[in-house]
């Protein structure tokens, strides 16, 4: 069955997580994906986390890249840049996530790259994006977080600013390009040419400060940490149960009626403290330890059942440990085994969408570096001879060519 992308071609020359990650996602619908690395050190991810596996690429980077196919290529050597240059001439897309300036100075910004093939769409992906007085500061999810106002809102009232553990500026970033490259190739099906696409981290991560921008401006005054709170709802956070921590979600009247007579406390929606949901905002100091008083003679399992027979939206606080071994998961295939040619078999996330006509696949593993250079120029019809006359110029490397000779 033909996927969705398979008649597209995307060079990868990212690195870390955002221009990985969108590459991973192309790469899934089907889209032949070629990380282009440098020789001898590849995408920092190989080796950047804190744990080892039995090979020198992390954990990190096989999550990020599955479904692509590795080439070394030295972008700063001339006949490094001619091979480059050989696989932009048959490409469809290029996401990229240097520092602005970095590539033009390598020679493979979006205005070189398109004098040689109009029909590129170009990606770059960046801290703060290609222009304004921030765009050459270093671009991290951290630095996004705190530079977008999210982290001023995270963390317990009163306490220290927290960042989120789950890197929604780096991967939200992923996400926004993947569907401004895609809907480029829309576009270039009228217009016959590729353009230019500029993502930053911080455009994302403010972007998606939705609730806290519009309380905000209706309000006029700066959003408060809130801890597990939710702005606009009350109660809808994080409460204690006789054992662990759940989640509990009554975000209207008929839901907090339904949540106070299955914790048997028939009478509160009558106080006046908690008449509706904006009494209930105002007085969350008063009407939470009231909750959770009730939640402590039994489990939360318990709860959780009572609550959601009662249609009160409620959940327990898994780790990961847990949330990886749940029915849902295993139902929803979001845990797949891959085999890698070093690793062995190896876990991975499963695909957070499902197509029903034309399901993702995992083709391939994450690739060794420089596994398929020779491979890549050969289905692209570049003559053995001209290729190996790059290999040794150290085009592909220094240490590379010196394997080879």
């Amino acid at each position: 069955m033909t996927l969705p992308l398979a008649n597209l071609r995307v060079l990868d020359v990212s690195q870390i997580m955002a221009g990985p990650y969108c590459c991973m996602l192309l790469g899934d619908m089907g889209a032949d994906v070629i990380k282009v690395e440098a020789p001898g050190t590849g995408d920092q991810t190989r080796r950047a986390m804190g744990f080892r596996l039995k090979g020198d690429d992390s954990g990190g980077f096989l999550a990020l890249n599955r479904n692509k196919r590795s080439v070394e290529i030295d972008l700063k050597h001339p006949e490094g840049r001619e091979a480059f240059y050989e696989l932009v001439r048959q490409a469809d897309i290029l996401v990229e996530n240097n520092r602005p300036g970095v590539a033009a100075r390598l020679k493979i910004d979006f205005e070189t790259l398109h004098a040689i093939n109009p029909r590129l769409v170009y990606a770059s992906i960046s801290g703060f994006g290609q222009t304004g007085p921030w765009s050459r500061r270093p671009g991290l999810d951290l630095i996004a977080q705190a530079s977008c106002g999210a982290m001023s809102v995270m963390g317990e009232p009163g306490g220290a600013p927290m960042k989120s553990s789950v890197p929604f500026a780096d991967l939200g970033a992923a996400l926004f390009a993947s569907y401004a490259i895609l809907s480029a190739v829309i576009g270039r099906a009228t217009s016959g040419l590729g353009q230019y696409i500029d993502a930053s981290l911080y455009e994302t991560a403010l972007g998606l400060s939705v609730w806290e921008s519009a309380e905000f401006w209706g309000t006029g005054r700066v959003p408060a940490p809130l801890g597990s709170a939710n702005r606009m709802s009350a109660p809808y956070q994080a409460v204690r149960a006789a054992d662990r921590y759940m989640v509990i979600g009554a975000a209207n009247d008929k839901l907090w009626t339904a949540l106070c007579g299955v914790i048997g406390r028939p009478d509160l929606p009558a106080d006046p403290r908690f008449i509706d949901n904006v009494a209930r905002l105002s007085n969350r100091a008063d009407l939470i330890p009231l909750i959770e008083q009730a939640l402590a003679a039994a489990p939360a399992d318990v709860w959780v059942e009572r609550l959601l027979a009662a249609g009160v939206p409620a959940a327990p606080i898994l780790d990961y440990a847990e949330a990886l071994d749940t029915e849902q998961a295993r139902a929803r295939e979001m845990v797949l085994e891959i085999d890698h040619p070093v690793e062995g078999p190896t876990k991975a996330l499963g695909f957070p969408v499902k197509l029903h006509g034309t399901p993702q696949q995992v083709r391939r593993p994450a690739p060794l570096l420089g596994q398929h250079t020779d491979e890549v120029f050969r289905e692209l019809g570049i003559d053995a001879q001209r290729v190996a006359r790059w290999r040794e110029s150290g085009a592909f490397g220094a240490q590379r060519a010196a394997e080879m000779a």
